[in-house]
């Protein structure tokens, strides 16, 4: 078998495949097309879409709510574990990858013959080795916690697709969440919820119960125009055989020329977990100008007053509770925000949906947003300034 150009097998792949969370498909595409791809198609978790090489760079430093940006090298007919090994072998893997890299290969997708993605790995890495011991004698190392380059492979019933992550590893690893607390909210999830408030970033945010700050952090970030990856020392594309460093250098700088720390006043937030108020304070001095970001220890019901805000949060999930006593606390929630909370609106992340009928308020929107393993949704409340009557179910 010939060299297979790598530059050839990506005009055959076709287009970038942004990884979403399932059920942020339709925000991710909305988010790509303002970030300048072209052709944006959602699929099942993830997008398709076009874009140049500067429009790479952008979209993986500035994107809030993709997982992965995947470049496609290669898309072929596979029947079982022989084509796959073939197929991987005859890419020019000499020209993608350099000796001193580490890399590692995920495998995923459902395939009738090559059932176990350990095993399909595996083959590729096979494959690779073997191509450059052929050819130079000598072969990259493996490693899968940090590698230079990741891999992933895509296996469908007919046919398998490669791609390389040019991001490097998740981009919900923002870099800012150094302190942590108990079940913390994923950060492309917060950054959805921010979204489907549709801030209008001059009303008050704030989050009661400010866990590690994930919420606090990604309306802090939207609204200052910090792009996703201000904190991210490693990319995956830093290591694409065409990589041009002056360029993404480029497209840094023009992203970071637009932080504007000034919304810092218009954000706060609480707990009544000390160890909580300490890692939300530690993690947003991590952010330009997040040190000016009022966070206090406070029960939520001893505020007095939220109206006229938005209100953002994730209410404890009530691992340790009882059933009935996480209805009890619910319901008390939901008086809070009929009592204090007169003209605000608020976005509540429920990890269970159950306890959404606990509120005791009829919601404008529940929308499902999957995270960690848990089948959540995030809830709307247009909490009005009139009879609370009128806001009940």
């Amino acid at each position: 078998m010939g060299k297979q150009n790598i530059t050839d097998t990506l005009t055959q792949a076709g287009s970038f495949f942004a990884q979403t969370a399932r059920g942020l498909e339709d925000l991710v595409a909305e988010e790509l097309r303002m970030l300048g791809a072209e052709k944006v198609k959602t699929q099942f978790m993830g997008c398709i879409f076009d874009t140049d090489k500067a429009g790479l760079y952008r979209i993986n430093y500035m994107t809030r709510l993709a997982s992965r940006i995947l470049m496609p090298i290669a898309k072929f007919d596979c029947w079982n574990d022989n084509d796959l090994y073939r197929h991987i072998h005859k890419l020019d893997w000499t020209d993608m990858l350099r000796l001193n890299n580490t890399f590692a290969i995920t495998a995923v997708g459902k395939h009738p013959v090559i059932k176990h993605s350990k095993f399909a790995a595996l083959r590729v890495k096979d494959a690779i080795v073997d191509k450059f011991m052929s050819e130079l004698g000598s072969r990259p190392s493996i490693d899968p916690i940090e590698p230079d380059v990741h891999f992933i492979l895509h296996l469908q019933p007919k046919f398998a697709i490669l791609y390389w992550d040019t991001s490097g590893s998740p981009l919900h690893r923002r870099g800012y969440r150094q302190s942590s607390v108990e079940a913390p909210l994923q950060e492309t999830v917060a950054a959805a919820i921010i979204n489907l408030a549709d801030w209008d970033e001059k009303t008050p945010l704030v989050d009661p119960f400010c866990g590690s700050g994930t919420l606090i952090a990604e309306a802090y970030m939207k609204a200052a125009n910090i792009p996703a990856g201000y904190l991210r020392p490693k990319w995956g594309m830093r290591n694409m055989p065409d990589y041009d460093d002056k360029l993404w250098k480029k497209v840094k700088k023009e992203a970071d020329a637009n932080i504007n720390t000034e919304p810092a006043d218009l954000i706060s937030g609480s707990d009544i977990d000390k160890s909580a108020v300490k890692a939300t304070r530690n993690n947003l001095n991590l952010l330009p100008g997040g040190k000016d970001i009022s966070i206090e220890r406070k029960d939520y019901a001893e505020i007095e007053d939220l109206s006229n805000r938005l209100i953002v949060a994730n209410p404890p999930h009530g691992i340790r509770m009882k059933t009935e006593e996480m209805a009890d606390w619910i319901k008390k929630l939901g008086d809070f925000l009929k009592t204090k909370c007169a003209g605000s609106t608020a976005i509540l992340y429920f990890g269970d949906r159950q306890h959404i009928k606990f509120v005791g308020l009829k919601p404008t929107f529940k929308r499902p947003l999957p995270s960690g393993g848990l089948d959540g949704r995030a809830v709307r409340y247009d909490l009005f300034s009139g009879r609370m009557e009128d806001q009940k179910k």
